[in-house]
């Protein structure tokens, strides 16, 4: 099943559609879509002669025409965490229902993020979730085990349907995340990054607390491209609402349209590099554009864990 086949009118199964990012992500790596699959991934290595038949994967040779074996450790080779900023504004833009091809932020993170599990599963990898807003509204630790996964996919499910009108300050539950992740861990943080100036430096002092004990932090600064990045609206008097403090401003965008993105894209050059600065990945994911960057992040940070 290719990602087309999944866009419904609705996101019923999150699983079916991580496992079908998951493969496409794969497939467009590869021309056959496993060809060094022993490389990126550690669950699959070539058969060699006299070895037991036993785990013979039988639906890859039927891919590749290539014998592999499925390689069972008795330990994970990695614990990662995933956290997800909740808070109003990842809950642009307003849609009535998420589907595949029209999510809001909060919507996409939530797809990335069973993914992201996705590929842990295949690497027999540990994996927990956090999730904030104004509270910290959700934590589970770092487990392989299905039932532990089940669970985590049923708490991203509900962030694909759930509402809100909370503010956030992202620095605190950060600290709090911390101080919970104490073995070494491959971070994964999705945040819209809208704070106030003041926050800033609180926001990054607790994304070092974070790489305390050598955790492994990507940020992915998740954004909407067309409207938050160039602001792309049509030329008419609107009002535009903050979604988090509910101030209000009217304008016609053509009016501000160049000099807003040019501050939005100095933004996000200062979060680069204060991020290059504190040795924290810094992955901009639009919304827009698939899942490749984050699932590209996933193996590039592997690697640097080992």
């Amino acid at each position: 099943m290719n990602l087309a086949e999944v866009k419904s009118s609705e996101i019923k199964n999150l699983d079916i559609l991580a496992k079908s990012v998951v493969e496409g992500f794969i497939t467009g790596m590869h021309k056959s879509p496993f060809h060094g699959f022993s490389v990126e991934f550690s669950e699959h290595k070539l058969y060699n002669k006299g070895e037991s038949t036993r785990h013979i994967d039988w639906k890859l040779f039927a891919k590749t025409e290539k014998l592999y074996t499925k390689k069972y450790e008795e330990e994970t080779n990695l614990r990662c965490h995933i956290i997800i900023d909740n808070s109003a504004s990842m809950h642009y833009p307003v849609v009535k229902k998420q589907t595949v091809n029209n999510l809001n932020k909060v919507g996409f993170s939530a797809i990335a993020a069973a993914s992201l599990m996705e590929i842990l599963k295949r690497q027999r990898d540990a994996v927990g979730l956090s999730v904030y807003s104004d509270t910290y509204e959700y934590y589970a630790p770092e487990k392989g085990s299905d039932r532990h996964r089940n669970m985590l996919l049923h708490q991203l499910e509900q962030l694909l349907v759930s509402e809100t009108k909370a503010t956030t300050e992202t620095y605190k539950f950060l600290h709090e995340i911390a101080e919970k992740i104490h073995r070494r861990s491959l971070i994964f943080l999705f945040t819209d990054m809208f704070q106030t100036n003041k926050e800033d430096e609180a926001l990054f002092e607790a994304l070092r607390h974070l790489k305390y004990n050598k955790h492994e932090v990507v940020l992915f600064h998740t954004y909407d491209s067309k409207t938050e990045l160039n602001f792309n609206f049509d030329n008419v008097p609107k009002k535009f609402v903050d979604v988090e403090t509910g101030e209000e401003i009217n304008v016609y965008a053509e009016n501000i349209q160049e000099k807003y993105t040019e501050f939005v894209s100095s933004y996000f050059k200062e979060l680069k590099d204060k991020c290059l600065q504190y040795q924290i990945d810094y992955v901009p994911v639009d919304i827009n554009a698939g899942y490749t960057d984050v699932l590209t992040a996933y193996l590039i940070s592997r690697k640097k864990i080992k």
